[in-house]
C-alpha cells in the first residue's frame, strides 16, 4: 500500500529527475604508495635504501601531479 502517495512526492524538490553523471576522476595516489616502496626495496639492494625511499617517492609523486593535471583539464 502506498498510503496516497506517487512517485512525484518521492522526488526531492529541487533536483531534477534525470542527472547527467559526474565523470570519475582517477587516483594517482597509488603511484605514491608504490614507488615509495619500490623505491627503498631497490635502494636496500643498492645499500641506501634512503635514497631509494626518496627517489621513489619523488617519482610517485611526479606521476600522481601528472595525472592530477590532466584529469583537471578533463
Amino acid at each position: 500500500m502506498t498510503h496516497g502517495m506517487t512517485d512525484d512526492d518521492l522526488q526531492p524538490k529541487g533536483v531534477p529527475e534525470h542527472t547527467a553523471p559526474k565523470a570519475t576522476s582517477s587516483a594517482g595516489g597509488v603511484f605514491i604508495a608504490l614507488f615509495t616502496l619500490a623505491g627503498t626495496i631497490a635502494g636496500g639492494f643498492m645499500g641506501q635504501p634512503s635514497i631509494g625511499l626518496l627517489a621513489g617517492l619523488a617519482l610517485g609523486v611526479a606521476i600522481a601531479i601528472t595525472i592530477w593535471l590532466k584529469d583537471r583539464a578533463r
